[in-house]
């Protein structure tokens, strides 16, 4: 299905660093992931990290043998099952490597899978370069990530929501399903995602939700909504505004069963390839453009109830706040490259806004298939901690695990002791 914007994962969390205005934006829960790493399920890969960073820099300053760096996998991934796609969104960040002829062998991904279960990977999130249904093999590898203990995620398009209704009995508290649809009319919807099946609706689409919410009720059921204006566009191509659905869209969201609804800002690609927020692109006044945005999320707000909650992702609120620039104040490393990657057939990657692109490349599609090929990724990713420099490379980017990485940072160079880094109570929220 490609992404119109981030992710998977909305993204946030921390404590305060050089040059923020705050951590967390206000974070939500499912985006505070620095109080995600407290977890005990993945404190201890991030205390053997922080450990080997600071032997690492104690050995620089002393000029001795540097440590090498554990043989760690990440704790979450965004897995691209597919470049297929049978939508062609006109907000699309993904659109440049969708519908390639290259794709993941089915035994050798799952081998990777089973090698990054055992060394510590928690969650998996289907999403992006591709509408993961599409994979010929969707519902039997669910069940096998199920297997190996993980937690899953789906984002798909609704288009193929029978393959939804098939993995839903697989499913437990604590994954979740979200369904990219941006609109609340259907001519809105087809304009925007122009879906392959002309005939396709919203309403086709959300009568799905009550069906599969009566087979397992037990999991996040979201709508997911990016929030395009007058003045965005896909390199040449400008997209469809729809700020005035936002409220129709929540009332239709609540309607149909869904849990939440999530908003969030549209992204575009930089020159470097990193997703970024230019709300420069913004035809007319800014403070406008915002203004009417402000007042749909809150006309969409006062549809909530209990079971029906509406999210505002931390970069919408950073727009709204107008401090999204502060976000862009990286720090030299970014840490959360080495627990958080992202797997797609046309290789391994160091973050989703840099999928597909090439120096921020790990590896191939197979890099975690055994420990020799774990060996090397640690290797590469080692290598891009120090040479990939997030303060210039991401310079442009509201990143919202800015928060996390500058508490990573502290971590790091205080004097306090590791091991005493304060657990937080276990969530069972492993999504990064």
């Amino acid at each position: 299905m490609g992404r119109s914007s981030r992710t998977g994962s909305q993204r946030a969390g921390g404590s305060p660093g050089a040059g923020e205005k705050r951590s967390d934006g206000g974070a939500d829960a499912i985006h505070d992931f620095a109080g995600k790493l407290r977890q005990p399920a993945l404190l201890p890969k991030v205390v053997d990290y922080l450990r080997w960073q600071r032997a690492l820099r104690k050995a620089r300053r002393e000029g001795s043998v540097e440590p090498r760096m554990p043989d760690l996998v990440p704790l979450s991934i965004n897995l691209d099952l597919t470049t297929a796609c049978n939508y062609a969104c006109d907000h699309c960040i993904d659109w440049d490597i969708l519908n390639k002829p290259i794709k993941h062998e089915d035994q050798e991904l799952r081998d990777s899978m089973r090698m990054m279960a055992e060394r510590g990977l928690r969650s998996v999130i289907l999403i992006g370069g591709g509408e993961p249904t599409l994979y010929p093999q969707f519902v039997d590898f669910v069940a096998y990530l199920k297997e190996l203990g993980l937690q899953v995620s789906v984002v798909s398009n609704g288009s193929r929501n029978d393959k939804i209704l098939e993995i839903a009995p697989l499913l437990e508290k604590g994954d979740w399903v979200r369904l990219s649809l941006d609109s609340g009319s259907n001519e809105v919807f087809q304009r925007m995602h122009n879906p392959s099946k002309q005939s396709l609706t919203l309403d086709e689409i959300c009568a799905w939700v009550p069906k599969i919410k009566q087979v397992n009720p037990a999991f996040d059921f979201g709508f997911s909504y990016v929030i395009t204006w007058q003045g965005a566009a896909r390199d040449a191509t400008r997209v469809v505004e729809n700020i005035g659905e936002i409220a129709m869209a929540a009332r239709r969201a609540r309607d149909a069963g869904f849990n939440y609804i999530s908003l969030k800002p549209f992204l575009e690609r930089a020159e470097t390839g990193s997703e970024v927020m230019d709300p420069g692109r913004i035809e007319g006044e800014l403070a406008k453009v915002v203004a009417r945005i402000q007042a749909a999320v809150a006309a969409a707000k006062k549809l909530e109830r209990p079971g029906f909650r509406v999210v505002e992702s931390i970069n919408l609120r950073m727009l709204i706040e107008g401090s999204w620039r502060d976000f862009t104040k990286q720090p030299r490393v970014c840490h959360m490259q080495a627990l958080r990657q992202v797997l797609n057939p046309h290789g391994t990657f160091n973050c989703p806004a840099y999928r597909g692109v090439g120096y921020a490349r790990i590896g191939d599609k197979d890099a975690y298939k055994d420990a020799d090929s774990v060996r090397q990724a640690s290797t590469i990713t080692a290598n891009l901690l120090d040479n990939f420099d997030a303060s210039d490379n991401c310079k442009e980017v509201t990143c919202l695990y800015n928060g996390t990485n500058w508490w990573l940072e502290q971590m790091i160079e205080s004097e306090g002791a590791i091991e005493g880094l304060t657990a937080t109570d276990e969530r069972r929220d492993w999504f990064l």
